[in-house]
């Protein structure tokens, strides 16, 4: 992997990853752009004790823009987009509307491929290892911002999820903060090393999933199941065998193998509901250790977080959506119309 680190015209750091070696990046962004105002703020909840972004200039962002002005495709001639050069392998830069900036954090956009058509389960296993590999040197080059306690890599695909461009891309979430989901785990991992004698709870859990009917494909160094506890209808953790806090904790056989797996596991979301259904829109969330302080979660470390991917959708079956209604936006109690042994069984089904 080559990583080549330049700036745009607003003076927006980006960043090409390339396959080659040899390739050479030099092209300049002419476009006419001032520095990018942003209006982000964080505010606590003192209710909840949760935090909340407010980052109104965020409603200028790119809405659904035509195919030949997507600003996420290279820039060809006089059609200048994001990314200056006229092709691409991996490319990451800082969000132009981003939702946490300055002392509030950082918001990076990841475009998988230059192929505006294309999707990540359509990617070679050398282009997602090259994904792979992006997301671990942005997770090590975030973590040492001052301002960043948690780097949170993760993709939305599809209209139904809210994904207001259609080019095949992720986005990279630094937060001055540990996340309130991360919390609880944390929470849920040191009442269990306690009450267990010291026990880790993320082993526990992948133990019980791998002698269990919820399985939906097993590596060698990766586990794919569906969770007991499954908050929607198709709901897949992706778990390294060897526990780790985070990305740069994998060593170079998971790296290897994740490829093949996370691909397989695409591809599976994509036949689920059938042929001639739309492709399935569907969140995938990496969950790594913060870099913060854990002083609050009695005894915990870093290294009793094991890194994790939720690969899931919001459709439920062939044309109907899972709604966060009244329980679930009101009271945070999710209600699943899909059994998670039935969800596992269908995932098997739909092997390649």
């Amino acid at each position: 992997m080559k990583k080549t680190s330049t700036r745009l015209a607003d003076g927006r750091e980006l960043v090409y990853y390339d396959l080659r070696d040899d390739t050479v990046r030099d092209a300049v962004d002419r476009r006419p752009l001032e520095r990018t105002v942003t209006t982000s703020e964080v505010r606590r909840d003192p209710l909840l004790g949760d935090s909340v972004a407010v980052a109104s200039h965020r409603q200028g962002r790119t809405y659904h823009p035509p195919a030949d002005q997507c600003p996420l495709c290279p820039s060809d001639g006089e059609r200048l987009s994001e990314i200056p050069d006229s092709a691409y392998d991996v490319v990451v830069f800082e969000n132009r509307f981003p939702s946490l900036a300055g002392d509030s954090g950082r918001c990076e956009v990841v475009c998988f491929t230059s192929d505006h058509d294309a999707s990540f389960a359509g990617l070679s296993e050398e282009q997602a290892r090259l994904v792979l590999d992006a997301w671990t040197d942005r997770t090590s080059e975030l973590s040492h911002l001052p301002s960043v306690e948690q780097v949170f890599c993760f993709e939305n695909r599809g209209a139904e999820i809210g994904v207001t461009l259609g080019h095949p891309h992720g986005q990279i979430y630094a937060y001055p903060f540990t996340t309130p989901r991360t919390a609880l785990m944390l929470r849920s991992l040191a009442a269990h090393k306690d009450a267990t004698g010291g026990e880790n709870l993320f082993d526990a859990v992948l133990a019980e999933e791998l002698a269990g009917e919820r399985v939906v494909l097993e590596g060698e160094h990766w586990a794919a199941f569906v969770p007991y506890a499954a908050h929607w209808p198709y709901e897949v953790h992706l778990y390294p065998k060897r526990r780790v806090p985070d990305l740069l904790g994998l060593d170079e056989a998971a790296r290897t193998e994740f490829p093949e797996v996370y691909l397989e596991l695409l591809r599976r979301f994509d036949r689920i509901f059938g042929e001639g259904e739309p492709p399935t829109p569907y969140i995938a969330a990496w969950h790594q250790a913060p870099f913060g302080q854990l002083d609050e979660f009695d005894g915990v470390t870093r290294d009793d977080f094991a890194l994790h991917l939720e690969l899931f959708t919001i459709r439920r079956t062939s044309g109907k959506l899972k709604f966060l209604a009244g329980s679930e936006s009101g009271m945070n109690v999710f209600i699943n119309d899909v059994p998670p042994e039935r969800a596992a069984e269908r995932l098997r089904e739909v092997a390649s």
